[in-house]
């Protein structure tokens, strides 16, 4: 069933065109990508969707009753509410329910046989009536349900009671977001949902919105994200839309096969004109008016044939390789029981570990557990820290931040490279920028003016051209299009020094790095290979952890089995008490079944403080059988 379609719609801002006669259907269920460069249309387009703007022509059809929500990428909230009172706002008509519902419970409690028994079977009705929309709304479990979420996008128990006002801009993102999906909306817009979001709970909403029963829209930079949520790709690309079938690998496959062939058809238009020229040429020289009308007829029907524009072609074919201009020693970057602490706050203690010249190396983890921290502390820009950690010899360190703080705001885009590279000619500069994206007079812009994106790629290319030979970077791809990634991963994989990349994007790592390092509370591990092989060594090793090596000491196998002895023990004492709760549930079923089959028994009816005391003792059941249901939950995790 269709429940979202555009026909022809179109949109100008003064006199220029932002979409024109965009026409598309998304089907119940359907899970659909909205890719395409910064500026091409696509939040204009989740503008119309959501009624915030009105199409110049066109027209919109959204199927009855079905609610939509709409995330945006730049969002926030201000208030001085709890994250988990803020949730709760969502449930404010639940929980006036459930109000009203001891309030009835009340008034009917305090009925006498003097009293008119038609408002007492008005307010039973109303009693009645209202308990079965509290439970349709899931007023038994809605707080389960905001725990569940909340956990899913990276906050623990203890962070729920924290006032909303002091989160950083990535936390209030992610409670916007959590309050969106907490909404219960049939057809989700998402813009970006992936920002400020660690690898863990990309991989919750991941599957989140693959389960999700309805239809999605999102606009995502995430390739990786993409691939594993959608079945198709809208691409929107000269103010047009063009629909792929398949995720984002597959849409790729076929975007590629589509420009050979529109080149190749725009190579052979271009010989037919030139072969029709010369023609029209030769016919002008022969000098007869027989040759002469021939030519007038053929310069005619030339005319005539529609024009074909060249299809934009990819600057990047000729790859050009960053090679430091001082080559460091083998050993890049050795750091030894390095600890942080902000405070008492430790961010994280005795970390080890070690690069080399040339490695291509990703620190993942979740959000809070110190990788911006080591990374800063690494650039020389942190000093207060335990342990040490060294740099090899002629090594140069080059930082890489989210503010482009390298860039003068002053320069055009190529003085901004010229200046720091004064030895080169005009067509090695101009050579450069094409690589990253910088073609005719985007040479002369000046920074200042640049997008978010050209900054981050004019910011690496100043990097990748300056002295440095080992690269420090966080979260190069936040707010890049999918394009400029694809010229960040080329310039690296094309970079003959050393990268130290903190990143979130799966797909990026999976191309770039050659080697992962796993930062969690317990330490930090390395694998050595792309984030694909990182997956597929934690899986082994996790199904291995048991394994006992035969070159253990005594020693060490004694501390061993008392350690399992100990987890055995609490293995004993989860099962013991996950029975105990499972009992606890079975007759809490049982009781609710007893007492829902005395409501429906006829000699029931006529005794209405009978049903009171039922309908209160089966919401309690319900309640604690709820509650129940959280703690079985809540051991099974453990």
């Amino acid at each position: 069933m269709i429940v979202l379609s555009c026909n022809d719609v179109s949109k100008a801002y003064v006199v220029e065109n932002i979409i024109e006669n965009i026409s598309f259907t998304v089907d119940d269920n359907e899970k659909v990508g909205l890719i395409g460069l910064n500026g091409a249309g696509k939040t204009t387009l989740f503008n119309i969707l959501t009624e915030r703007l009105e199409p110049d022509q066109g027209s919109i059809f959204r199927a009855k009753g079905k609610k939509l929500g709409y995330l945006k990428q730049n969002t926030n909230i201000e208030s001085e509410k709890s994250i988990m009172n803020e949730m709760l706002t969502i449930y404010d008509n639940v929980i006036k329910m459930e109000e009203e519902l001891h309030e009835l419970s009340h008034k009917i409690s305090s009925f006498t046989e003097n009293d008119d028994p038609g408002i007492l079977e008005k307010l039973m009705n109303t009693y009645a009536s209202l308990s079965e929309k509290f439970e349709d709304e899931d007023g038994y479990s809605f707080k389960s349900h905001i725990k569940g979420v909340l956990r899913g996008l990276g906050f623990s128990d203890s962070e729920f009671d924290k006032p909303i006002n002091l989160l950083s801009g990535g936390q209030k993102s992610r409670v916007m977001l959590a309050k969106l999906l907490l909404e219960k909306a049939d057809i989700l817009l998402l813009d970006e949902p992936t920002n400020h979001l660690d690898i863990e709970a990309i991989s919750w909403l991941e599957k989140y919105i693959k389960d999700f029963k309805g239809a999605v829209i999102l606009i995502s930079h995430d390739r990786y994200f993409l691939d594993n949520t959608v079945e198709r790709v809208f691409l929107m690309e000269n103010k047009f839309l063009k629909a792929y079938n398949g995720n984002y690998t597959e849409f790729m496959k076929k975007r590629k096969s589509e420009l050979e062939l529109e080149m190749k058809q725009y190579e052979e238009y271009e010989k037919e004109i030139e072969r029709q020229e010369e023609m029209i040429r030769r016919l002008h020289a022969y000098g007869s008016k027989r040759n002469i009308r021939q030519a007038f007829s053929r310069q005619k029907a030339l005319d005539k044939i529609k024009k074909m524009d060249k299809p934009s072609q990819d600057s990047r074919k000729v790859k050009l390789r960053f090679t430091p201009k001082i080559k460091s020693g083998r050993d890049v970057l050795k750091v030894e029981k390095m600890g942080i602490s902000f405070n008492e706050f430790e961010v994280f203690n005795n970390l080890n570990m070690e690069i080399y010249r040339g490695e291509k190396v990703g620190i993942i983890g979740p959000n809070g557990i110190g990788k911006t921290t080591l990374l800063k502390t690494v650039a020389g820009k942190l000093v207060d820290y335990k342990g040490n950690f060294t740099l090899g010899h002629y090594v140069q360190t080059g930082y890489y931040d989210q503010e482009q703080t390298n860039l003068d705001s002053e320069n055009t885009v190529i003085d901004e490279i010229w200046d720091e590279n004064p030895t080169l000619n005009y067509y090695d500069i101009r050579t450069m920028l094409a690589q990253f994206l910088f073609n005719g007079d985007d040479l002369y812009k000046i920074v200042g003016d640049l997008s978010g994106g050209e900054k981050g790629r004019l910011s690496l290319l100043k990097l990748m051209t300056s002295n440095a030979n080992f690269l420090l970077m966080d979260e190069p791809t936040n707010h890049l299009d999918i394009d400029s990634k694809e010229v960040l991963e080329d310039a690296l994989l094309n970079y003959e020094g050393t990268v130290l990349v903190v990143s979130h994007d799966r797909y990026f790592l999976n191309k770039v790095a050659n080697k992962i390092y796993d930062m969690s509370k317990d330490g930090i591990s390395p694998y050595l290979g792309n984030y694909d092989y990182y997956l597929q060594k934690k899986a082994e090793l996790e199904e291995n952890e048991d394994d006992v090596s035969a070159s253990k000491t005594k020693t060490q196998i004694i501390a061993e089995k008392k350690k399992e002895r100990e987890i055995i023990r609490g293995r004993q004492q989860r099962e013991k008490g996950i029975k105990k709760i499972e009992e606890q549930i079975e007759m809490h079923e049982n009781e609710i079944s007893v007492l829902e089959d005395k409501l429906c028994q006829p000699s029931t009816y006529d005794d209405k403080f009978l049903i009171i005391e039922l309908n209160e003792k089966l919401n309690i059941q319900k309640i604690e059988l709820e509650e129940l249901y959280n703690q079985w939950a809540e051991i099974q995790d453990n």
